[in-house]
Order: C-alpha cells, then structure tokens, then sequence
C-alpha cells in the first residue's frame, strides 16, 4: 500500500517572539524533510511571517486542490475551533477548487506526553520522581473544553510515572494561576516543583510563566522550584504532525482515543492492551456484587489499588508462615518497605521492577526513623504506587503499624491491613508449649519488655503481673531480662516459674533454652541470647516436655523423624 502523500498545510496561530517562530520554522522543515509527504508548507495566521495566505499560494502555485489543513495547537480552543477555520473559508475564496481535510489537534497524545516527561526529568536532573510535583501550565482558554484538556494530560503525565503528583495551572483566562498551583503544592509538603510549560513554541506566555514562577521562588527561598523546558521542535513533535497529517487522509474524525489504555500502551497498562474490556470490572466492586466474574484474575487483582498502602504481618518469620492474603498483596506491588524481621526470603520471587526498602529496624542499631518510614510510604503512594508495607509478626502487637496507619490517613491516603500470625503466640507453639491449656492456663499476657520495670515510661503493671497465675510472653525483652524476671519475683511469682526461651522461632537456626525465673537473667547472658527472641513463663511451659530441651522442636514431624 503506497503511503498517502497529499500535500500537508500546517497553520500557527503566530507569536511576537521570534524564537518561537524559528522553531515552527524548524518542525516544518524537519518534516518536509522526513520525505513521508511530498509538499509541506505552513503559515500564521496572524503576528507573525509567513502569514497563511503565502503558505496556502505557494501550494496552489505548485498546483495542489486538495490538502490536508493541521491546526498545530494542542487543545480545540477559539484558535482550532474558529479563527483558523475562518482563515482558511477566505483562502477557499481566493482559490477557487480548493478542498482540505482539517486535522484534529494534536493533544492529547501519548507522544506529547513523552516530550512532557523528558523535559521534566532533565530540568529536575536526576533527583527522584517520588518527591517531585509537577505543576502543568497551559495557556488558558474561555472555552471550558480546552481547560478540561489541560487537567486531563496532567492526570495522563501523572499516571504510571511515579511523580508525586501532577496539578494543573493556566498562564492566562483561567484559573489556577502560576502562582496559585504552586501554593497549593506547597500547601501539600511539596519541596521540589517543576513547572512545566503546556506549550509546543516560545512566546509571550511561556515567557510570563519563567517570570511569575521565579517571582514566587524568590518568596519562598526553602522551595526548590525549576521550570521545564517547551515542547519545542523535536522528532517526536514530527512524528505526531504526520500521524495526524494519515489520520485526516483517512476521515479520521473519531473521538479522542489516544490515551485509551485498551488502544495504546500507557506507563503502568501495556498489560491492558489488546484485553477485552470486562464490564463492571473494576477494584472498587465488591466482591461477588453485581457484575462480579468468577474467571477474575484473583493473583492479578488481590485489591490493592495504585495509591493505597497495605500494612501486611509477615508472621514469624519463615516465609510460609504468611497469610494467603499477605503473598497476595506483595505479588501486586510496585513499592515493598520491608522490616529486618520480616519475611524476607519472599522478596526475592517478586517482580524485578518492584522497589524494595529495606527499613533495616535493627535494635539500637541504625535504623530509618519511624517518621522516615511513614513519609516513604506516603510518598510512593501519592505517586500512584502499590504500596506495601512488610512487617515480622502481625502490624498490630508491637508492630507499631497504627502509626502507619495514623500517617497514611492523615496525609489522606488509603490503607489496606493485613493481620499476620505474632511471634507471641508462635514461637512458643514451634517450641512445643500451647500459651493456653485445659486446666493449666485461661489467659495469656503479651508484654513488651523493651522499656525495664523502673523506667518512667513503662505503662506495664508488674505488680499485677506478679501475682498473675497464667502465662506472660514477653517480646523485645532480650536486655531487659533480667530486670523483668526480679521485679516479676519481688511481685510474688514463684522464683521456680517453669520458662522457656525460644530463639529464631521457625527458623533451622531455631533453639529452645529450657530455664526458671529466677536464673533466665543469667542464662540469657551466659548463653549470648540475641534478637528475635521470645520468652514464655509459666506452667504451659512444662507442657513442652523434654522436646524442649533439644532444640528441634518447629520442624515438620517427618523431618524429625529422619533426620
């Protein structure tokens, strides 16, 4: 099929500023040299040279009738809608015969979006999309059509691409102004902005956008604000022009679909492409609700969405002892902030482009600060991710994942839990010793022994404890031991307490201490007990039996059985 060359027209509106009409110069003769179209011409229709009438005359001259007229704006505003129409009914006048397709803007479009994103990342020169907002500024219009596009590409430049948001913004006729978005994003913690300008040339505007956004920098000296460069003349902006050049050939006067992720492969959807569309299917319907399909991708889909946070318990450790769920909704992130006791040996089967940050919560060690963790998590999922958050244990038994939870609300983001199975029951149950028992214990005290008896900021009462009949599991106690055990005895708990000490529970490394209360203090230290550990006092412990003793206790029946 020989590809159609009829001739190309394309129309500017005209600039004051001669850079930018050396640049309209420039795009008309990167295509004509393309070769793709036989004669290329294109003209303004006011301020600038050459006007119209010359462009359209030149192809006249050459004797062309039918033509294809691109209108190079980005949006259908008055300009697309009605100036250049009107400019080229008096050209139709003038030559008589004349006929011409008139082609669709050129926005929006996955190429522009491209450009768009290239000139932000070379103007934010290496620094991180998820901390940086992007303010879109376009020319403004009183047509409502053509703002709405501008608020539409701003959405499409944000979706999949990891900035932390992207906000719309208008240099003239409409508002937010300049100066108006980029309070806003300051008003939502923004600390680096880029202004990117929704303009293909030089001109007047984009020059009173680098003015008004230089002026609020100067108010704001703790803001880091850079302004992009234009769309510009460029292969892409080429490519585009004669897309739309073919389309208009062709009668082409569809809806806009270019940004439909079911025609055209969009950052964060080349999977949709080509896959029917599935009615009602969609993340917010309930489960087995109207419309539900039972050949639903469940591992695909477990119902974590872009932009919500998944604070998941990983269990005790090995990696399957994790919830059904919890593997669910690691295998759909995009964003994994995972815990050193966590279950990290299912990192290593996710997907290769997932972001793992290891917050490295290390006891009295270097560690990212919980205020870190909690911006981290913010941060990806204001930039669209599927976030996850992977602790050891279950998020809610001194996990500290309500704070997370606290965070994310109050910085307006959605979380999804996921309960995990708590060491404090766990690991004595791997060693062999049930925390409750018929006849032996009715309850169960889960303790934290990270602060010691005598410290002001306690809120444990030990005196209560000692003279408690049921089991104590004590958690994060491994230094405060010692102090626990004498204080627990002072109380009235018999020196003589049957306790077990259950180190890297589930693990192959897992080993089980036998002891009393009155001597674990000394074990602990004689026997060089470290993290994770979990001591569990009382009768249940008996219970446990010899088994205790041999530190095999945790592995299947069977491997015991022929080790």
């Amino acid at each position: 099929m020989t590809p159609d060359r009829t001739p190309l027209l394309i129309v500017g509106h005209g600039t004051r500023s001669a850079a930018g009409v050396a640049q309209f110069a420039a795009l008309v003769d990167r295509i004509r040299r393309r070769g793709v179209v036989d004669d290329v011409e294109g003209g303004f229709i006011e301020l600038s040279r050459p006007p119209l009438t010359d462009a359209v005359g030149a192809l006249a001259g050459r004797g062309h009738r039918n033509l294809v007229a691109l209108p190079l704006v980005l949006a259908a505003a008055g300009h697309g809608k009605g100036d250049i129409p009107a400019a080229l009914a008096r050209e139709r006048r003038r030559h008589p015969g004349l006929r011409y397709a008139y082609g669709r803007p050129l926005g929006p479009h996955p190429l522009l979006h491209d450009i768009l994103a290239d000139r932000i990342d070379a103007v934010a020169d290496g620094a991180d999309r998820a901390g940086t907002w992007v303010a879109l500024i376009g020319r403004g219009s009183t047509d409502p059509d053509a703002n709405a596009e501008v608020a539409k590409v701003a959405r499409l430049l944000w979706e999949g691409r990891g900035y932390a948001g992207v906000e719309p913004g208008f240099i003239s006729l409409a508002e937010p102004s300049v100066p108006a978005v980029l309070e806003r994003l300051r008003r939502l913690g923004a600390r680096r902005i880029v202004v990117a300008p929704y303009f293909l040339f030089a001109g007047v505007l984009p020059d009173r956008i680098v003015a008004q956004t230089d002026a609020y920098a100067a108010d704001h000296p703790k803001l880091d604000v850079r302004v992009a460069d234009l769309i510009g003349d460029c292969d892409a902006l080429a490519d585009l022009v004669l897309q739309r050049h073919t389309e208009a050939r062709r009668g082409d006067i569809r809806m806009n679909c270019d940004t439909c992720a079911y025609r055209v492969a969009l950052p964060g959807f080349a999977d949709k492409v080509g896959r029917p569309q599935t009615p009602h299917h969609h993340p917010d319907d309930p489960a087995g609700g109207p419309g539900h399909h039972h050949h639903h991708d469940q591992h695909h889909d477990p119902g974590l969405r872009p932009g919500q946070v998944a604070i998941v318990g990983g269990g005790p450790g090995p990696d399957d002892l994790i919830t059904v769920r919890g593997k669910a909704l690691l295998a759909a992130a995009d964003v994994v902030v995972a815990d050193r006791l966590a279950p990290t040996g299912l990192l290593a089967g996710l997907r290769p482009e997932v972001l793992v940050i290891d917050a490295a919560k290390v006891p009295r060690g270097p560690s990212m600060g919980q205020d870190t963790i909690n911006d981290t998590l913010v941060a990806h999922a204001r930039a669209g991710k599927r976030v996850v958050r992977l602790k050891g244990g279950d998020p809610y038994v001194f996990g500290r994942g309500h704070e997370e939870v606290q965070a994310c609300a109050a910085a307006g983001i959605d979380t999804v839990l996921v309960p995990g199975v708590s060491s404090a029951v766990a690991a004595p149950a791997l060693a062999g010793v049930p925390v409750t028992h018929r006849g032996v214990a009715h309850d169960v005290t889960v303790v934290s022994g990270h602060l010691p008896p005598e410290h002001p900021g306690s809120l444990v009462d030990w005196p209560a404890l000692g003279r408690s009949r049921g089991t104590v599991v004590l958690l994060m106690a491994v230094d405060t031991i010692g102090r626990i055990a004498a204080t627990l005895v002072a109380h009235g708990r018999a020196a003589d307490t049957p306790v077990l000490v259950v180190q890297d529970a589930g693990h192959p490394t897992q080993r089980s201490l036998p002891t009393t209360l009155g001597e674990v203090g000394e074990l602990a230290a004689r026997q060089g007990i470290r993290p994770p550990a979990v001591f569990v006092l009382g009768p249940v412990v008996a219970l446990a039996g010899p088994a205790a003793r041999t530190g095999r206790t945790g592995q299947p029946a069977r491997a015991r059985a022929t080790a």
